[in-house]
């Protein structure tokens, strides 16, 4: 136990000193011949940037050590379910619960509501993105129940998404498209994939390269869809509003002009 743990901590430290280590250097190399910034605001970018190495190596290793087991042993028992409307409840909530934590996810909608001046609220964007990502899931958990092939998903989704581009209001689709990377974070491509592969590991019969992967492709979709769906629905209530005739009520309402 205390061997594996001491392999999970280095294997954990090299991969954030191999992703880091890069950007370090870039920026010593932009600050000697370029930038030349102060020295107190180059120490405060340097510190900064092993606070944020220190946090992901924390966030990797808990990913490692607890999320990854955790998703594969509740994938293998929701796998076990006679009842698919029942796995597909339970996957529901769980993809609603990632998408909902997930930080990337949090930080797109704050920065939607300050682009939009407070037009799209950042608690909106967070609601429809996890409805999104909870029912694409669970129809992931849904295909391989059943042993659905992928691009019976997958394509139908990208063609519904083609067209909702027609209709979708176009504050709102430049929004869905970026949310489609936002949502396939840390927490989805870790626990949502272990899940995956843990049901598809219960399920007999089936290969998990084939079965057991796809998910992230699925979380991909699901905050697009999700979004545009939204920006469909206010685009029309808009156009809606406009074409309302006046009524006489609301006429007489209207203040009249000083001459």
């Amino acid at each position: 136990m205390t061997g594996g743990l001491i392999e999970e901590i280095e294997a954990t430290a090299w991969s954030v000193i191999l992703a880091i280590s890069p950007l370090i250097v870039l920026f010593l190399a932009f600050q000697v011949f370029v930038l030349k910034l102060p020295r107190q605001q180059a120490a405060a970018i340097l510190k900064g940037t092993i606070i944020a190495a220190l946090g992901l190596f924390l966030f990797l290793l808990g990913i490692g050590i607890g999320f990854l087991p955790f998703g594969r042993v509740v994938g293998e028992a929701l796998g076990r379910l006679d009842a698919i409307w029942l796995s597909f409840l339970a996957t529901f909530v769980l993809g609603f619960l990632t998408a909902w934590g997930e930080p990337a996810v949090r930080i797109l909608a704050d920065q939607v509501e300050d682009a939009s001046s407070g037009a799209i609220r950042a608690r909106l964007v967070v609601l429809v993105v996890s409805i999104g990502v909870a029912f694409w899931v669970g129809l992931g958990m849904v295909r391989i129940a059943y042993g659905i092939p992928i691009l019976y998903l997958v394509v139908p989704g990208y063609l519904f998404v083609i067209g909702l581009v027609w209709l979708c209001d176009r504050e709102f689709l430049m929004v869905a498209i970026d949310s489609g990377g936002v949502a396939t974070g840390p927490l989805a491509n870790s626990f949502l994939l272990a899940l995956a592969l843990g049901a598809s590991a219960a399920v007999r019969d089936q290969d998990l390269v084939i079965y057991g992967f796809g998910f992230v492709a699925l979380i991909a979709i699901a905050p697009i869809t999700s979004v545009m769906m939204l920006g469909v629905a206010v685009r029309f209530k808009a156009r809606n509003r406009e074409q309302k005739p006046v009524t006489r009520s609301e006429k007489d309402a209207e203040p009249v002009p000083h001459r």
